[in-house]
């Protein structure tokens, strides 16, 4: 009798322990698949935000690929060729003749681009205190040379 007692004492505790660690498991899986939704979310976030901002682009507009394709350019060619061509014009000992501000405490330089689409730029640019934006128009003339047009500009003040 003694034996059957300790044995359902021994049954008891152990459906006990096990129902513990069980409910513990299932609040853990409701607990990950909270984060997981969640991270979904942001991923759909991240995802819709990417998309937003890779609007104006020159990979991602089918019109602009379109456009240079029908010329027989490649996108990537042309996009490389510009942005070394923008960036060489920094070596120089001057400003960049790209840049309509001359430098007050150095050379203007070309910092950064973006390609907005086959004919437009945006660009940074800085003497290494004053810094402004501008927005390039290029273009492709049938002997395959480049031309740039800045179509607006500014400076911002200095503090």
């Amino acid at each position: 009798m003694y034996l059957f007692l300790f044995a359902l004492l021994f049954v008891i505790f152990q459906y006990m322990n096990e129902k513990k660690i069980f409910e513990m498991q299932e609040r853990k899986i409701e607990n990950l698949k909270q984060k997981l939704h969640k991270s979904n979310d942001s991923i759909t976030t991240l995802e819709n935000r990417i998309s937003d901002l890779t609007y104006f682009n020159l990979e991602d507009n089918e019109n602009a690929l379109s456009y240079l394709e029908s010329y027989g350019l490649k996108p990537s060619e042309v996009k490389s060729r510009i942005t070394d061509f923008i960036y060489e014009q920094n070596l120089l000992k001057e400003d960049n003749p790209l840049v309509p501000y001359e430098g007050i405490i150095g050379l203007m330089k070309i910092n950064k681009i973006k390609f907005l689409n086959h004919k437009w730029i945006i660009a940074d640019f800085s003497d290494g205190e004053n810094w402004g934006e501008m927005i390039l128009q290029y273009t492709i003339d049938d002997k395959n040379r480049l031309q740039f047009t800045t179509l607006a500009s500014l400076i911002y003040p200095s503090n």
